[in-house]
């Protein structure tokens, strides 16, 4: 139970841990000052989201993010929002793809070529589907968490431990709906694939207990240690480089390698939830509808990371309140089978 648990845990961080977040990008976007308050009703909803959707999965034994979505929303609103989630998962594994190619660049490697490795080893991957999906994240995100938070610490023991909550001074706590509301649909896409594999219900206390506080606690640095470099954090296209700045090169390296590693993890996750949707629609392999989805989404990679996280994710944020607030009102108007 507690190795499947941790495994799931891993798996929701890794979608969660991509370009947008690990780079600093959309935790700017969506938090910044007075954002204390913001960050702890994240950590509170990310927890109810993640149990409410893990049970609806289980409960259906899905394999697919439809069942969930039709028990939330009713078979009406299903349609619209499967629309919504294909072109979401479809928009940010793009969001990756550039992200990825912007992260190689720091490396003197070509926009491009960062870009094709990184559509490459997405098709690579799912020769394997969700085992080697699941086996990726449980090595990269504890080594991501582990060399991110020991930066973050190390940044913040430099500039003197500025970690102040003062509770007269949250005025931007709205934007936990907001940020949730974003990360909702990759959550149903991803946790909807694995409601056949979920044996014991300890595992979705375990999965969401763990990535809910892992979250929190790295949001919360995170933020506050951006704040600290807020004068240039537009300069750089990964806000993440203005706290490295000062560092040596050989971690600028480090962290550039594992931010890239949870952008491809994160990727993976959109496609395979794009991948599981669309294969009963579109009757081939896992790898060849990966590469063809790969082929469709490089061009449009080309309008940049930071404008497309800028453009599209306060966007969705918006759209999806409505299935933020389903989830959160379910456990009230239905008791969850406990059998």
């Amino acid at each position: 139970m507690w190795k499947a648990g941790i495994k799931w845990m891993f798996l929701i961080i890794g979608t969660m841990i991509g370009a947008g977040y690990a780079s600093g990008r959309e935790l700017w976007q969506f938090f910044g000052y007075e954002s204390g308050l913001a960050i702890l009703l994240f950590t509170v909803l990310f927890f109810t989201c993640t149990f409410v959707i893990m049970t609806i999965s289980q409960n259906h034994g899905s394999e697919h993010y439809l069942p969930i979505l039709e028990q939330l929303m009713g078979k009406k609103l299903t349609k619209l929002y499967d629309g919504m989630i294909i072109l979401y998962l479809f928009s940010t594994t793009v969001i990756m793809m550039a992200g990825g190619g912007a992260t190689l660049e720091v490396l003197h490697v070509s926009y491009w070529y960062g870009v094709m490795i990184l559509a490459f080893l997405l098709v690579l991957l799912f020769i394997w589907g969700i085992n080697g999906m699941t086996s990726i994240n449980a090595l990269i995100i504890p080594l991501l968490i582990f060399f991110l938070v020991t930066t973050l610490l190390v940044f913040q023991k430099s500039v003197g431990w500025d970690m102040g909550f003062e509770w007269t001074k949250q005025a931007n706590w709205p934007s936990a709906f907001t940020f949730t509301a974003l990360n909702i649909l990759p959550l149903i896409a991803v946790l909807g694939a694995i409601g056949s594999k979920i044996k014991h219900r300890g595992e979705i206390w375990i999965a969401s207990i763990g990535s809910a506080s892992t979250l929190g606690v790295i949001s919360y640095l995170y933020n506050q240690s951006l704040i600290q470099v807020a004068q240039e954090v537009m300069i750089y296209e990964i806000p993440l480089f203005a706290i490295l700045k000062n560092y040596p090169y050989f971690m600028v390296l480090v962290m550039s390698g594992l931010l890239w590693a949870a952008i491809f993890t994160t990727a993976a996750s959109g496609m395979l939830g794009l991948c599981t949707r669309l294969q009963p629609l579109i009757k081939i392999p896992f790898w060849a509808l990966a590469l063809v989805l790969s082929i469709l989404m490089m061009p449009l990679t080309t309008f940049g990371f930071s404008k497309l996280v800028g453009i599209l994710y306060p966007l969705y944020g918006l759209l999806n309140l409505y299935i933020l607030a389903s989830i959160m009102l379910y456990p009230i108007i239905h008791k969850f089978d406990n059998t």
